[in-house]
């Protein structure tokens, strides 16, 4: 039976055992990847520590799904990569937005007909706290999202 992988936090970066207990990998299985994925590249700080982004922690998963739960050879994990890799470079290309697991909603102007914007209040100082934190949040997305391509 396949264990669940836990959540990955909402940090900038990981390190090697991190990225291990959230991959469910060991760490000389990252760095061997790293010699055959190219695409994957933790920054490289002091004493040649590792450094892992999130959209890295979502490709060693997604490496790892290849391999371990599809079956694919090394070989075949790459060129499944370079694959997906390429597929989603021309989505953006194209001006699509890619929102893998997100459910769109469609509406139109007349779904809004019911709504009355003059009952609207404005955020107390918490709420406000709140939108400030989600907006920073929504950033930090943005930017992860920016490198990842």
């Amino acid at each position: 039976m396949e264990k669940a992988l836990p959540a990955i936090p909402s940090k900038r970066y990981f390190t090697i055992g991190e990225v291990g207990d959230l991959c469910g990998v060991k760490p000389h299985v990252l760095r061997y990847w790293e010699q055959e994925f190219t695409q994957l590249r933790p920054m490289k700080r002091r004493g040649n520590r590792r450094y892992y982004q999130h959209h890295e922690v979502l490709m060693i998963r997604r490496i790892r799904d290849l391999l371990y739960d599809q079956g694919f050879t090394i070989s075949g994990a790459r060129n499944k990569m370079q694959e997906i890799i390429q597929a989603e470079r021309d989505k953006k290309r194209n001006g699509e937005v890619m929102l893998e697991g997100v459910e769109v909603l469609e509406m139109d102007d007349s779904d809004l007909a019911d709504f009355d914007d003059s009952q609207m209040q404005a955020p107390s100082a918490a709420g406000f706290e709140q939108l400030l934190q989600v907006r920073r949040e929504l950033f930090e997305i943005r930017d992860l999202l920016a490198l990842s391509y």
